[in-house]
């Protein structure tokens, strides 16, 4: 046995019994002893059915509990069931005003010794347990043991009802609850009952009002710490969440774990209605919505309803006109996170989403979803009124207003009227004379994109509309429009006064001269 040292002084609170191996100190030479048993391995009592060995005679017994699932403790107050005294003890306090063990450092209190214990460290900055794969250090034994399953990919606690396995007993109790659909914490203000004691503790807040955790950089408030790190991150562009198949960055884990399945193919979320399947639960209570047509999220300025809130919230942007989402490399600001991601590759140039028909690329993935349709014929948006078929829901409304005449957008300098709002942006444009869109070649600059698109080939020669019929070529899209009528022999733009149909509107418009 190896000689320890020995001082009397334990009622000063000093700290003279250091282990000689790791050279933490403690104030008695009896909690010495039980601490040295961690490195001599001298666990003397075992569990007889899983092997497991411990150092006290009680924790067998306790442990034993937990293969058989007996609760034989149980609360009087809460009915609250529990495997060993020890915690049926510190579960009745909480049901007392008094926590006994007051933190001399924060004033926070604890209603065990041991909690107290374990909250003292984060002050002190105390992690003696130290993982040995990766070598990061915790406060507490237990924090460590969950460590070291993320290296060993351990789940000993497995669901008897769906064999998900959890590497947490505390995560297998709350996804039972998801079979059960138990909730068994109750606000006591609304009687709106939670499945998470966590979640009604941020439930609790809102009745309150209170909202501790401030953003730094744009004061925006939070109710949870958590939300307030994942926020963060948002002006950081943090992303320490790295998928290990593709190396995509998340700044969210939950983000990665959704994200991880698109590889797996994994859908566990599935529609009781169609047998739709999601990757998250989310994407399935937002899907169920349009089968109920719910809509619960309302504007409280003009009282419009969205299915999902996070519609509401960038909604309301319109209405206060925040713009919280800033591009670094030229201070450009956006609505929503989703429109700054897809700006910031018209600084890189990057297009992560290829079509694997043609291998086009693109910035953004809801513009491959529409190319797709072209290849596809899918055009899924169909006007109520004439039948006519279009491959996005705007080309669509805007049809609408066609036959409505309706007109939302106005100009404010001239008051002319607008049916698109891309066509109130370019029109403003003429009365500021602005020209964004610039020739490298010539420097001709341009109120459009398109516009420029168009002009560039005039430098290249390149003539990508073919005709399918004589093989004419086309620089401009609506050129081939105009000459495969010349086959078709189809004149859609009739005279309201004589009937005479033409083929392209500005031949109807110079027509229409006669009549006036």
């Amino acid at each position: 046995m190896t000689t320890l040292k020995t001082q009397k002084g334990t009622g000063t609170g000093e700290k003279s019994h250091a282990c000689n191996i790791c050279c933490i100190a403690f104030s008695s030479r009896d909690h010495l002893r039980k601490h040295f048993r961690i490195h001599a391995e001298r666990m003397p009592c075992k569990s007889n059915l899983s092997h497991k060995t411990f150092r006290k005679k009680l924790n067998p017994t306790t442990h034993t509990l937990t293969h058989s699932g007996e609760k034989p403790y149980s609360c009087k107050l809460s009915h609250k069931t529990l495997s060993d005294n020890t915690h049926l003890k510190c579960h009745a306090i909480t049901h007392t005003i008094d926590k006994l063990y007051s933190c001399d450092l924060c004033d926070k209190s604890f209603s065990c010794e041991s909690t107290l214990e374990r909250h003292r460290s984060n002050h002190i900055g105390e992690k003696s347990h130290r993982c040995d794969l990766c070598h990061k250090s915790f406060s507490d034994r237990s924090s460590l043991k969950h460590h070291t399953r993320t290296h060993t990919e351990e789940k000993p606690h497995s669901c008897d009802l769906c064999d998900k396995a959890c590497v947490h007993k505390s995560v297998l109790v709350s996804h039972r609850r998801t079979h059960t659909g138990e909730k068994p914490y109750r606000c006591n203000l609304c009687y709106r009952t939670f499945s998470f004691k966590s979640n009604l503790a941020t439930h609790t807040q809102m009745h309150s009002g209170e909202k501790s955790y401030i953003c730094s950089l744009c004061d925006q408030v939070f109710l949870l710490k958590a939300r307030l790190t994942s926020h963060r991150r948002t002006h950081t562009g943090e992303k320490p969440y790295t998928c290990d198949l593709c190396q995509k960055g998340f700044s969210r884990k939950a983000y990665l774990t959704t994200h991880t399945r698109i590889h797996l193919g994994e859908k566990p979320y599935i529609c009781h209605l169609c047998d739709k399947a999601f990757g998250n639960k989310s994407g399935l209570v937002s899907h169920r919505r349009t089968h109920t047509g719910a809509k619960p999220y309302s504007c409280s300025v003009c009282e419009r309803r969205f299915s999902l809130k996070a519609n509401l919230t960038t909604h309301t942007r319109t209405h206060s006109g925040q713009k919280p989402y800033i591009c670094i490399l030229c201070d450009k600001a956006f609505f929503q996170q989703a429109h700054l991601t897809s700006h910031r590759r018209t600084h890189t140039g990057e297009k992560p989403y290829t079509c694997i028909i043609c291998q086009k690329r693109f910035s953004v993935k809801t513009n491959l979803t529409l190319h797709m349709r072209v290849h596809s014929g899918e055009k899924p948006y169909i006007c109520s009124l004439c039948d006519k078929a279009f491959v996005q829901k705007s080309h669509l409304v805007a049809h609408t207003r066609t036959h409505t005449g309706e007109k939302p957008y106005p100009c404010n300098i001239c008051q002319k009227r607008f049916s698109v709002k891309t066509s109130l942006t370019l029109h403003t444009r003429v009365h500021s004379g602005e020209n964004p869109y610039i020739c490298s070649l010539c420097d001709k600059a341009f109120v459009q994109k398109s516009h420029l698109v168009v002009h560039r080939r005039t430098h290249t020669g390149k003539k990508p509309w073919p005709c399918n019929i004589c093989q004419k070529r086309f620089s401009v899209k609506a050129s081939l429009t105009l000459h495969t009528r010349i086959h078709s022999g189809e004149k859609p733009y009739i005279c309201s006064s004589c009937d005479k149909a033409f083929s392209d509107k500005s031949s109807l418009n110079y027509h229409s001269r006669v009549h006036f």
